[in-house]
């Protein structure tokens, strides 16, 4: 038995390896960056990540073919479904203001290889999404002036016809990345102020549009005649609804810069609030006035608004209107289906920063190639990581088609705020370590007064106990103090019923159990809904069955998690309703993932796959929470059996070699003792 022990041993420090967690510097708020933006930066950034051309593209393409004038609700409904990755994000941002937002989240609470998988796929996220903004604002002005741009240049320069790549360079979409990458290095206050005057003019033209639109709008349009308010009925607003779910992608942003924020605690959660209510307000009264001013089955899928005030007479709102579809983004971006490539131009400055230093989180923790931490002394950017990719999205932008592009984009962003959620509640759940400051919020354990002493008053006066009624008071809060459990334990008020059952698990093992099988129910329940009746062709009763087990699955997952106690704190931010927000999150994210199609899966594992390779081949080995992990070289491990058959790690001094004939004398200098608890729990000097 004792060979066997020791034979598994090596795989377990393997796994130990995989799923090491982030150890985080006492000062939060230390940075090599520099903090300079506000909490209206923030918002701006991400008004300029959400609304972009889906306010221009995509609300007539849903009204005509999905939900017609109840886009409104689907809009509503997928606000709110947005707001739940939000809250999440916004936590995360406010208790760990660094650089990697989704990376960084994961890395702090589940494990390294899913942290860095993550960074690696959001990183593939926003370098094609800032190829593809390039890519549809090219081919958008291109259009506006008779595609002079594309006859010139298959006429002088180049043409192929090559599957998934573009007919022609695009040298116009590589130049806009290009000149943005080069504004990026010269600060981070440099792109945001050019993110405010993009975003300045895009809500100038949707304030012009909401005013002059309300003045044309007919009611009539909503009537019967023309199809009555939902003419899909309940089904055509959910579908409508996980359309323009992808319209909200972009809030992100905010909480991966956070540690370039002033005073991350508060802007975070207030910049996230205010953006996500913007945009949200924006895409409602948007959709309102589109509806009202024309019939929904007689708009433009690919010119919606401006068309709308051109069919009214007024050709020069829809010039407008143009105008601001360009400040936002170009409309080509939306014809490929699921309409999931929502960036905007706005941000295309953003986007190439945002890459860089996701990078740059990376590399600072070990886990890619160290050159891309390096940041400019003078600019508090880091420029190499920045410049590198910037290129390779002008690369991909000059050489592959619009539609190949976004073919990638969406999986990473729904996988990012999968784990973000899952890590919302594993991190409230986690037991504080032994030793360390007890959170925010929370009272000392052992800080009970005792019945005669005193209590301070906000006047600083003391305030004897005398009555009987104080007396009462003080016992009652006693008593309230013993109730409350350590962090990750089962609640006192479950404990008659559960206890027995519960009762000896480690704080926090059971809601890690929970977590992982609550998103297991939540994959499997998903691909009954996605495939149970189409391709699987289920009979009525198993796909019936099913569903009751997956769903009760997913909901004692719920309950098991919600019975134990949680961390408290009153100075940051912190999502409501834990683990139920997050968790149907969670559900909501994986249904969407489940929903696209086969070949983004395919090229999804194939990244996947690449990634696996820098991990192993680099990342693994350079991670600095692994160099800080490990022993000195003159210590060497010895395993010990139990005889419980429990495997214990124990370390011994090695004496050099020069010393050998000491050795053979007896003469070595035993190791320092250990004491019984370091033994017990194997822990590293």
């Amino acid at each position: 038995m004792a060979t066997c022990v020791q034979g598994c041993a090596p795989a377990v420090r393997f796994c130990q390896r995989l799923n090491r967690l982030k150890t985080l510097d006492e000062d939060m708020m230390a940075t090599s960056l520099k903090r300079c933006l506000s909490t209206v930066d923030l918002a701006l950034l991400g008004v300029g990540g959400m609304v972009g051309s889906g306010l221009y593209v995509l609300t007539g393409t849903v009204a005509k073919d999905t939900a017609g004038p109840a886009v409104v609700l689907s809009f509503l409904i997928a606000g709110v479904a947005s707001l739940m990755a939000a809250l999440c994000y916004a936590e995360f941002g406010a208790r760990v203001p660094k650089t990697g937002s989704a990376y960084m989240f994961t890395y702090v609470s589940v494990g390294e290889i899913w942290a860095f998988l993550i960074g690696w796929n959001v990183v593939l996220e926003y370098m094609i999404g800032g190829a593809a903004v390039a890519r549809a604002w090219s081919g958008y002005l291109d259009s506006i002036f008779n595609h002079t741009i594309q006859n010139f240049t298959e006429t002088y320069i180049m043409r192929w016809d090559v599957p998934f790549i573009a007919h022609y360079p695009d040298l116009l979409a590589a130049g806009i990345l290009l000149v943005a990458t080069i504004f990026i290095s010269f600060g981070v206050r440099v792109s945001s102020w050019l993110n405010h005057i993009f975003s300045a003019v895009s809500i100038c033209v949707i304030l012009f549009i909401l005013i002059f639109g309300f003045i044309l709008a007919d009611r009539a349009n909503w009537s019967e005649k023309e199809g009555g308010f939902a003419p899909f009925g309940v089904s055509g607003v959910m579908a409508g609804t996980a359309t323009c779910f992808y319209a909200f992608v972009g809030f992100d942003v905010i909480a991966a810069s956070s540690e370039e924020a002033s005073n991350p605690q508060k802007a975070v959660p207030i910049a996230t609030a205010i953006s996500l209510a913007l945009a949200a307000t924006a895409y409602i009264l948007v959709s309102a006035v589109l509806t009202l001013m024309v019939p929904w089955h007689t708009l433009d899928p690919n010119s919606a608004l401006s068309d709308a005030f051109y069919r009214r007479g007024y050709s020069w709102a829809g010039f407008i209107v143009a105008v601001g579809s360009i400040c936002g983004e170009g409309p080509p971006l939306f014809h490929v289906p699921f309409h999931r490539a929502i960036f905007t131009f706005t941000v295309v400055s953003r986007v190439t920063s945002t890459t860089g230093t996701r990078m740059y989180a990376m590399a600072e923790d070990g886990l890619f190639f160290s050159v891309f931490s390096r940041v400019n002394p003078v600019t508090k950017v880091p420029v190499i990581a920045i410049l590198v990719f910037g290129f390779l999205m002008a690369l991909l932008a000059l050489i592959f088609d619009l539609e190949a592009l976004v073919q990638f984009l969406s999986i990473g962003t729904l996988l990012a705020y999968t784990f973000v959620a899952a890590s919302i509640i594993v991190l409230r759940f986690k037991p504080e370590k032994v030793g360390s400051k007890p959170s925010d919020g929370d009272p000392e354990p052992h800080a009970e007064p005792s019945p005669t002493a005193p209590e301070c008053q906000d006047g600083g006066e003391f305030k004897e106990y005398e009555s009987f009624s104080d007396k009462l008071q003080l016992v009652e809060m006693q008593k309230k103090r013993r109730e409350r459990r350590a962090v990750g334990q089962l609640k006192a008020c479950w404990e008659p019923y559960l206890g027995s059952l519960l009762g000896d698990c480690e704080p926090g093992e059971v809601v890690a159990f929970s977590v992982l099988a609550l998103m297991v129910s939540s994959v499997s329940l998903c691909a009954v809904l996605v495939f149970g009746n189409d391709p699987l062709q289920l009979p009525t009763w198993s796909f019936s069955l099913l569903e009751g087990i997956f769903s009760l699955a997913f909901l004692l997952s719920l309950g098991l998690i919600w019975v134990h106690e949680q961390q408290r704190n009153t100075k940051t931010f912190q999502v409501p309703l834990v683990p139920f927000i997050p968790g149907a999150s969670i559900l909501l994210n994986v249904f969407l993932m489940l929903k696209l199609s086969p070949l983004t899966w395919v090229r999804f594992t194939i990244w996947l796959a690449a990634g696996l390779l820098v991990y192993f081949g680099y990342g693994m080995w350079h991670s600095k929470e692994g160099l800080r992990g490990q022993p000195p070289r003159d210590m060497a491990a010895r395993y010990v059996v139990l005889p419980s058959g429990s495997l214990v790690e124990t370390l011994q001094a090695v004496q050099p070699d020069a010393q050998g004939p000491a050795q053979d004398q007896g003469q070595v200098d035993a190791p320092p003792p250990r004491s019984p608890s370091a033994e017990a729990h194997g822990t590293k000097r």
